[in-house]
C-alpha cells in the first residue's frame, strides 16, 4: 500500500514541479529585524501555539537563535537551496565549531561537533534517530538528503541529553514535513530545486509538495543526484563517484487539538571510496533503507496536563561493500544489516505560578532496540549484537522574570549491550598455534545525566547564556565486541568489552543577538572527559585476520581505549550590515572556530579539526544576493602520536543570485531564484585534520556551481 501511494504522490510531484517550502514572500528587508527563528529541537518545553512553517531569516542573513539555553546553529531552507548539499557533512563543514568526515567527499560525510564524531553525536530526521551504521565506520554514509529538509539543526551543550548518552557531544537534527503538521494557506505549497557542478559533473533534482484540506494534510518528496569522480589540483581523485535517490509519503489528521501522522521513506545509493588499497579495488557501498515514522501532539482542554507528544521510527538498513578481493574477483566482499526501533513520549504540565516565577517542564520517556550484524568478510568485524535502552528525563524552567530564565534537567537511563567479546594478548600480537578466546558477554549500563542552566536578556537585543552539565554515556556495541578487518576504512578494531562508562562535566557561557545591524552567535566552552573512549593505534599493521598482525601491513591495527581527556574551545558568527544599498544591505560576515583537546600526559586526541577564521563582504539588496568570502584552516600540528602533520588551506567562496517574487495567479509559483556559486577558487590543496584518509585523497578542487530553485 506504501509502496503504490508513494509512486502516484511522487508522479504527481513531478508533474507539478515544486517543493515543500513556506508560502511567505522573501523580500528583502530594510534592516534585519527578524522574527524569532523557531526551532523544534533543543528542549520538549515548547510554546502552545498551532503547528505550522518555521519562521526564517531572509536570504543571506546569519540565523541566531536567542531563545534557547544551549546554542544552536540552524542551516534553514533557504541555505540548503542555495548550497544544495548532498550529505549532513556537506552542509555543516563550514559552520563554526562543526566540521566533517568527508571519508567519501558528496557521499560519506558525518558531521563533526566540537571535535567529537561517531557514536557521540546523534543524527535524527524528525524527532527520531537516522538508525544505520554511519557511526561505525567513517565509510558509511547516512541515510538522509539535505535537499528535502526544511532546515537542519545543530544541538550543543546540555539540550542533547532529551535525546540520550549517545548524543552526549551534540544532535543534528534534519527536520522536514513527511509527517505533514500543517495544511497550506492556499492548500498546495512546494517548491523544486535542481543544479550542477563542474568540479564532478554533479547533478541533482529535488521536489517536495505538501497539500490538504478539511482535516487531512498529505505530503510526497523525491530526490535524485548523481556525480562522477571529482577533479582536485593534482587531477581526478581515483574512485570517488556517487549517486544516490529516494521519496517519501506522508499523511496527517489535524484537529483543533492536536495531529497524528505516519510516513513511509525510501533511500539508496551507490558511491565509491576513493584513495589507498579502496580506490586499487574498486570499493564501493550501497546503502539502502526502508523507514516508517509515526508522531502526533494532544492538547487536552483541561487538567494538568497541558500537550502529549509521541515519536515512533522503525526501519530495516542493509549495505553490501563490493570491491576486488585477495582472489583478484569483483564482488560482495562484506554486508552490514541493521534493524531498529525508537519511541519517545513527552508529557508537557500546564504552567505552574510560584513565588519565583512560572514554572513549564515535560516529562519524557524513550525506549529503543537495535539489531546489528554483518556478514562476509566483515563477518569478522562484528558478531551479531542486540542493543536495548529505556531511560526517563525530565526538563524545568522557571521565568523569574526582568528577562531571566533558568532550566533543570536530568536523565537516567538503563542500557543492555549483547554480543560477542574477544580476550586478545596484551600486546595485541598473536600467539602462535593459538586462536584469541571468544564467548557471550552481556554489559548493562545505567547512565545518568544532570544540566542546568541561565538565559538573560540584556540592553539593545542580546542574550546571554551560562549552562553546566553532566553527562554519562554507555560504550557502545561496536566499541565493546569489534574484533576484526573492516577493509573500506583500512582498519582491524579490535574492542574492549571491559570498557567503562564514559563521563562528560562541561561548562559553556554565550552570547548572542539575532536583531539590528549586528548579528551576533559567540560561545566557549570547557568539558572534562573521564574514562575518554577512543581509537588507540598501536602502530601496529594487520590483514584479514589477528594472526596476521604484525606481519602484514594491509590495515592499521586499532584498539578501543580509554583515557582521561580535556577538550575546550570557542566559536563565533557575527554579521554587520554596514551601509544602505536599495532596499537591502551591504555589510561584513566572519566567523572563527577553535577545538584543542589533550590527554592528561600532555599528547593529543586524534582526528581533531583545524583552528580557522573566515570573513568577507555581501550585499542583499532588491532581490539579489552576492558574497565573496575567505576561510583560512591553519595547519593542525597538534596530533597524537603516529599522525602526520596537517597544511592549512585557504578556501575562496563567492555566490551571486536573484530572487524574483512572483505572481501564482499568472506563473503558478511564488518566486523562482537563479544563482552561481563557486568554492575553493583558489584551487587550494585541501586535506581535512579529522579524517582517516587525509594524506590519502584531497578533498574537491575548483568548483562553480549554478541553481535554480521555484517555490509555490
Amino acid at each position: 500500500m506504501h509502496a503504490g501511494l508513494s509512486k502516484g504522490l511522487l508522479a504527481g510531484t513531478i508533474l507539478a514541479g515544486a517543493g515543500l517550502m513556506s508560502g511567505d514572500a522573501r523580500a528583502q528587508q530594510a534592516e534585519a529585524t527578524l522574527s524569532e527563528l523557531s526551532v523544534t529541537s533543543p528542549s520538549p518545553i515548547v510554546p502552545l501555539r498551532g503547528s505550522g512553517v518555521a519562521s526564517a531569516p531572509a536570504t543571506g542573513i546569519l540565523p541566531v537563535v536567542v531563545n534557547t539555553f544551549s546554542p544552536v546553529t540552524v542551516v534553514t531552507a533557504d541555505q540548503i537551496a542555495r548550497e544544495q548539499p548532498r550529505t549532513l557533512g556537506d552542509a555543516l563543514a563550514d559552520r563554526p565549531g562543526i566540521s566533517a568526515s568527508t571519508y567519501a567527499p558528496g557521499a560519506a560525510s558525518r558531521p563533526i561537533i566540537r571535535g567529537l564524531d561517531n557514536s557521540r553525536v546523534r543524527i535524527q530526521e524528525n524527532g527520531v534517530g537516522i538508525q544505520d551504521v554511519s557511526e561505525l565506520g567513517e565509510d558509511h554514509g547516512v541515510p538522509i538528503n539535505p535537499l528535502v529538509a526544511n532546515r537542519i539543526e545543530v544541538i550543543r551543550g546540555p539540550a542533547s541529553l532529551r535525546f540520550g548518552s549517545q548524543a552526549i557531544g551534540g544532535v543534528v537534527s534534519a527536520e522536514n514535513n513527511r509527517v505533514p503538521t500543517f495544511i497550506p494557506e492556499r492548500g498546495i505549497s512546494g517548491s523544486a530545486t535542481t543544479g550542477y557542478s563542474t568540479v564532478d559533473n554533479g547533478r541533482l533534482g529535488a521536489v517536495t509538495v505538501d497539500a490538504g484540506a478539511g482535516n487531512v494534510a498529505v505530503h510526497a518528496d523525491g530526490f535524485k543526484t548523481a556525480s562522477d569522480s571529482y577533479a582536485t589540483p593534482l587531477g581526478i581523485q581515483r574512485n570517488s563517484a556517487n549517486e544516490s535517490q529516494g521519496g517519501a509519503v506522508g499523511i496527517s489528521f489535524i484537529g483543533d487539538r492536536g495531529f497524528v501522522g505516519l510516513s513511509y521513506s525510501h533511500y539508496d545509493a551507490l558511491y565509491q571510496i576513493p584513495g589507498g588499497s579502496a580506490a586499487e579495488n574498486r570499493t564501493r557501498l550501497d546503502p539502502r533503507q526502508d523507514r516508517l515514522l509515526a508522531r502526533g501532539e494532544f492538547r487536552p482542554l483541561d487538567g494538568p496536563i497541558a500537550a502529549i507528544r509521541f515519536w515512533v521510527g522503525g526501519s530495516v538498513y542493509r549495505h553490501d561493500e563490493t570491491g576486488i578481493g585477495g582472489d583478484g574477483q569483483d564482488g560482495i566482499r562484506a554486508t552490514f544489516k541493521n534493524r531498529e526501533a525508537e519511541a519517545r513520549v513527552e508529557f508537557q504540565h500546564v504552567p505552574v505560578f510560584t513565588a519565583l516565577g512560572t514554572l513549564t517542564g515535560a516529562l519524557g520517556l524513550q525506549a529503543g532496540r537495535r539489531t546489528l550484524g554483518t556478514a562476509g568478510e566483515a563477518g569478522g568485524l562484528l558478531a551479531p549484537t542486540d542493543s536495548r535502552s529505556n531511560a526517563a528525563y525530565l526538563f524545568e524552567e522557571l521565568a523569574m522574570g526582568n528577562g531571566l530564565r533558568v532550566q533543570a534537567a536530568g536523565r537516567i537511563e538503563g542500557d543492555r549491550s549483547t554480543g560477542t567479546a574477544t580476550l586478545f594478548p596484551g600486546d595485541f600480537l598473536p600467539v602462535e598455534g593459538e586462536d584469541p578466546l571468544s564467548y557471550g558477554r552481556r554489559r548493562r549500563f545505567a547512565p545518568k545525566s544532570l544540566s542546568f542552566g541561565a538565559l538573560q536578556d540584556l540592553p539593545n537585543g542580546f542574550v546571554a547564556s551560562l549552562n553546566g552539565s553532566f553527562v554519562e554515556r554507555a560504550p557502545t556495541a561496536f566499541e565493546l565486541y569489534s574484533r576484526g578487518a573492516h577493509d573500506a576504512t583500512e582498519t582491524f578494531e579490535i574492542g574492549n568489552a571491559a570498557l567503562k562508562k564514559e563521563r562528560a562535566r562541561t561548562i559553556e557561557a554565550s552570547i548572542r543577538r539575532a536583531e539590528g545591524p549586528l548579528r551576533l552567535d559567540a560561545t566557549g566552552y570547557y568539558t572534562r572527559y573521564t574514562g575518554f573512549i577512543y581509537k588507540r593505534d598501536t602502530g601496529l599493521r594487520c590483514g584479514d585476520d589477528f594472526a596476521s598482525c604484525g606481519s602484514d601491513d594491509e590495515l592499521q591495527q586499532i584498539v578501543y581505549a580509554q583515557r582521561n581527556a580535556t577538550f575546550y574551545g570557542a566559536e563565533i558568527g557575527a554579521q554587520l550590515d554596514l551601509l544602505p544599498v536599495g532596499n537591502g544591505w551591504a555589510g561584513l560576515d566572519a566567523q572563527y572556530d577553535l577545538i584543542r583537546a589533550q590527554f592528561d600526559d600532555g599528547t593529543f586526541v586524534p582526528r581533531i579539526p583545524p583552528h580557522r577564521v573566515g570573513g568577507g563582504l555581501f550585499v542583499r539588496a532588491d532581490g539579489w544576493f552576492a558574497r565573496v568570502n575567505l576561510l583560512h584552516a591553519f595547519a593542525h600540528t597538534e596530533v597524537a602520536p603516529i599522525e602526520t602533520v596537517t597544511p592549512g588551506f585557504d578556501d575562496l567562496r563567492t555566490e551571486v543570485s536573484y530572487t524574483k517574487p512572483l505572481d501564482p495567479v499568472l506563473y503558478g509559483a511564488t518566486e523562482v531564484t537563479l544563482g552561481l556559486q563557486g568554492r575553493n577558487l583558489l584551487n587550494d590543496q585541501i586535506r581535512n585534520s579529522a579524517s582517516f584518509k587525509k594524506d590519502e585523497i584531497l578533498l574537491p578542487g575548483r568548483n562553480v556551481r549554478v541553481f535554480l530553485t521555484a517555490r509555490f
